[in-house]
């Protein structure tokens, strides 16, 4: 078997961390590519995909879903590294993070929070994804039935830490959505990577993979859209914020078939919370849209809602 690799460097790491470093490493001094870990994994029931091997030596996720946990226990026998040696380096703080804004989780934001969660940990995706919104505009559609046809986004985002790459997207259908049937578009700076979906939730998540890997301060512009119009007649539209800071551009657009005859931007301070700050929005004439600016966005909800005849 050919070895390669300083076996100081790797003891050094071995000691020290970072944890993907060590596994790297580790990997070289023992000569073995990914395909033959994961077909060793696979030969001890343990189910890991090469894609998440090589995401974990090159840093950009850790192990945490439990199936992964049990796997990094079987590395250390495959790599012929002393018992607990990379468990143990899981423990440390993840490298290149920095201070970044107070956040809340899913489930303070929206009453699906949970399948938001659940869709995360079968990702192996942490909930905080390392970036922040600086700016976001977002352009919702509503269809001739009242339904919400579509939507498309383009935001700013800054990171909180090395290595980021990735956005993740969650759509929340109306009632009656089915998720399955949700498609999600990459446009700009981006393509779709893995998209999840959660019937029962009507909740789907959609990675969306950047052009480039971020560093921790390093700002990146990209859009997408998602095309929906399976759920019911729709009655408001909400965008969850587990920051604070940035600017968010909101703007409903409705179908000339169906035209509400009241609408009113609201707050709301989690999913079960009565709505405030209510305040009343002229759709305009020909475009027959409404919109809302908040400037600097506050952690919470925020959205319109509309009355139909």
């Amino acid at each position: 078997m050919r070895r390669s690799g300083d076996p100081a460097e790797l003891g050094q790491l071995l000691h020290d961390g970072p944890f993907h470093l060590a596994l790297r490493a580790a990997l070289a001094a023992r000569g073995l590519p990914l395909h033959r870990v994961q077909h060793r994994l696979a030969a001890q029931g343990i189910k890991v995909g090469v894609t998440s091997l090589s995401y974990w030596q090159q840093g950009v996720r850790r192990p945490r879903h439990a199936e992964s946990l049990r796997a990094v226990g079987a590395l250390e026998q495959i790599l012929d590294l002393p018992d607990g040696t990379l468990v143990r380096l899981l423990s440390a703080p993840e490298p290149g993070t920095t201070a970044r804004p107070s956040a809340r989780p899913y489930r303070a934001l929206v009453g699906v929070g949970a399948a938001v969660e659940a869709l995360l940990e079968g990702l192996e995706l942490p909930p905080d994804g390392g970036l922040h919104t600086v700016g976001h505009h977002e352009r919702v559609r509503i269809g001739p039935g009242g339904e919400l046809r579509g939507r498309e986004s383009q935001q700013i985002v800054r990171a909180h830490r090395d290595g980021v790459d990735r956005y993740l997207a969650v759509h929340q259908g109306d009632p009656g959505c089915d998720a399955s049937r949700v498609r999600v578009r990459a446009y700009e700076n981006c393509r779709t990577g893995r998209v999840r979906c959660h019937r029962e939730a009507g909740v789907v998540v959609a990675e969306l993979l950047f052009d480039a890997r971020l560093r921790r301060g390093d700002t990146y512009v990209f859009a997408y859209g998602v095309e929906d119009g399976t759920g019911l007649r729709s009655g408001e539209y909400v965008r969850g914020f587990s920051y604070a800071g940035g600017q968010y551009v909101l703007q409903v657009q409705f179908d000339e078939e169906a035209l509400p005859v009241r609408c009113r931007r609201f707050t709301r301070a989690g999913p079960q919370a009565p709505r405030a700050g209510l305040s009343e929005l002229t759709p305009s004439g020909r475009h027959r849209a409404v919109h809302l600016v908040e400037e600097t966005v506050r952690r919470g909800v925020i959205g319109i809602a509309w009355d139909w005849d």
